[in-house]
């Protein structure tokens, strides 16, 4: 616990920092192969780069806002605002790196990618806050 001048605040260890990154981009893994599965692309590992690396640009841009807007109070794990921020940083700077890189982003798309991160980025961290309650 590092103390200052008004209150206490403790850290997040960085144990716990890298495994919730590990986390996220496993859960952007999951999405874009399932997405790319369901549309018979080649399982080949540049194409899954090629179709994951907007999201996990984005999700990475979502984490820094997120220690940003915190400050010494960064969470990573939490829903709120942490898994809130990762998400929709992740939709949306993914779908704009998408049009750059002239990549589709057609609305059925959009909305199946919201739903999608949004499950799997904040679906872990629900499961994640239940666990940790149940063992307190």
């Amino acid at each position: 616990m590092i103390s200052t001048d008004s209150a206490a605040v403790v850290r997040t260890p960085a144990s716990a920092v890298v495994l919730t990154a590990l986390a996220d981009i496993v859960a952007i893994g999951v999405f874009v192969t399932i997405g790319r599965s369901s549309h018979d692309e080649a399982s080949s590992l540049s194409g899954f780069f090629s179709t994951a690396w907007p999201f996990l640009v984005g999700g990475a841009v979502g984490w820094c806002v997120t220690a940003i807007v915190t400050g010494s109070r960064f969470r990573p794990a939490q829903l709120w605002p942490a898994g809130v921020i990762v998400w929709i940083a992740t939709v949306v700077i993914g779908m704009v790196l998408r049009v750059v890189a002239d990549q589709g982003t057609a609305v059925s798309f959009i909305v199946v990618a919201t739903i999608a991160t949004g499950v799997l980025l904040l679906g872990w961290r629900g499961v994640a806050v239940a666990v940790s309650r149940i063992r307190r």
